[in-house]
């Protein structure tokens, strides 16, 4: 693909965190997923008018382009977000297999803005038992039943 193609679908992504800016639709960030160069799906951030804090522009990009080509793997497409990816929109782009992500600004231009996920990071690295969100573990011999029918089964499709 040409610069030239990578710099037009950046400006799409960049465009719809614009747009989702200009219309209140919530933060300023904006996600393209291209497949063979051509566009499969795109998104605005849409955690306010989802009320879903999941809703950011990547994981609604990666639910559309999804949707659209009937599976639950992007292999073979490329990410332009107008974003460097926060820790969950970098995992969704792993669990989707998108094989290449583009970005725009970066993570300290969005912490500058109040868009800061550094806690995140910081939070992964530490021992589960010194996390600020409690974790605790509860019935992990019942939910092993779930695992095993899962090893189990002749009919799973692996993912």
């Amino acid at each position: 693909m040409k610069n030239t193609q990578h710099d037009e679908f950046m400006r799409m992504a960049i465009a719809l965190s614009e747009q989702n800016v200009a219309q209140g639709l919530g933060g300023p960030f904006g996600a393209v997923i291209v497949k063979d160069g051509e566009v499969i799906a795109g998104s605005g951030n849409k955690v306010v008018p989802n009320n879903d804090p999941t809703a950011h522009a990547e994981v609604s990009a990666i639910r559309l382009a999804c949707q659209k080509l009937n599976t639950f793997s992007l292999e073979g497409c490329v990410i332009y977000t107008s974003c460097e990816p926060c820790p969950m929109c970098l995992a969704a782009i792993y669990w989707a297999r998108i094989d290449k992500i583009y970005y725009a600004n970066t993570k300290v231009d969005a912490a500058a803005i109040g868009f800061d996920d550094h806690f995140i990071y910081e939070e992964l690295d530490r021992p589960v038992a010194e996390r600020k969100l409690p974790v605790v573990q509860l019935l992990r011999n019942e939910a092993l039943g779930a695992f095993k029918a899962w090893t189990d089964s002749t009919s799973k499709t692996h993912y």
